[in-house]
């Protein structure tokens, strides 16, 4: 989600292995924009390589069609939000709300940050048939069980309450997606980054609900 990189030529032109690496960056942020503008169905491998200032053919080089190269966005998008979320909760010591709100503040200052990229990640993805939904699905799990082991770890420590079923984690990262996407989809709220306080109250809530009897 940087700034899209331009590569010396001639003489000065770098190795392969990183002309090829900022030419599949710069793929990534046109790609990124021409989703986001006209939507995956309407999106085309010439309309990204012209975004980027390239040939078709140089896309071509990267993916073989328009779904890999939305399935690799997915993929880079989620892992530099995922890690940008594990910096900042690993930044704060020992209270899991203050994780939790490290890391939802994080998330959510990714997507404020990088808009089509977001669009990308919680939007367009499902558009990519089975696939792209198979994707999408197997990021919110990860998500899931990153927040159940935290929660898990907090809850052996006594510092807080352990969710009441295995499928909590899963309830607030769904429900966390569906606000996200709406937001992304109609505007609502204004800036995404007011949900912070929704998603806190989410999780609480369900943190509140003591776990069944055995």
């Amino acid at each position: 989600m940087a700034q899209r990189a331009t590569v010396p030529r001639g003489r000065h032109a770098p190795p392969l292995e990183i002309r090829l690496s900022v030419q599949r960056r710069r793929l990534f942020e046109a790609a990124a924009d021409v989703f986001s503008r006209i939507g995956y169905a309407d999106a085309s491998a010439e309309a990204i390589a012209r975004e980027a200032g390239m040939s078709k053919a140089t896309f071509y080089e990267h993916f073989a069609n328009k779904e890999e190269c939305i399935l690799a966005l997915f993929d880079e998008a989620a892992t530099e939000v995922i890690r940008a979320m594990a910096d900042a909760a690993d930044a704060v010591n020992g209270d899991p709300g203050a994780r939790w709100r490290a890391g939802t503040r994080a998330f959510l200052g990714m997507l404020a940050e990088h808009p089509a990229w977001a669009q990308t990640l919680l939007v367009e993805i499902m558009a990519a048939g089975d696939r792209g939904a198979d994707r999408r699905d197997k990021v919110m799990a990860l998500f899931a069980r990153v927040l159940d082991t935290e929660n898990a770890a907090a809850a052996e420590q006594g510092l807080a309450r352990r969710f009441a079923s295995p499928h909590d984690a899963f309830a607030v990262v769904g429900a966390g997606v569906e606000l996200v996407s709406r937001q992304i989809r109609l505007g609502v709220p204004e800036d995404v980054r007011d949900l912070e306080p929704l998603l806190g109250r989410l999780a609480a809530g369900l943190l509140a609900v003591p776990a069944p009897v055995e």
